[in-house]
């Protein structure tokens, strides 16, 4: 999926209450991906900008540099995605 939206690198858009969000968050950790994360807890202004990204509410919203994302990925689909 592709996304109006570019970032420089991957951004992941969570919250610290979600478990797909913990889950993402500790494999883009144990791989060392350079990733930015917005907490959409501590700025939940942020949550119209996932939204705009997915067209959903689904988080967690990963949106990649080549302006593609993924919503609520299990590990293999994010890691998948990483290694492109």
């Amino acid at each position: 999926m592709t996304s109006a939206e570019t970032y420089d690198k991957v951004t992941m858009f969570g919250a610290d209450w979600c478990r797909d969000c913990i889950r993402s968050k500790a494999l883009l950790d144990r791989l060392g991906a350079d990733y930015d994360y917005v907490d959409l807890v501590a700025t939940p202004e942020k949550a119209d900008v996932a939204l705009s990204i997915s067209g959903r509410t689904n988080i967690p919203v990963i949106a990649f540099p080549d302006g593609s994302y993924l919503v609520e990925p299990t590990d293999p689909e994010l890691e998948a995605a990483l290694s492109r």
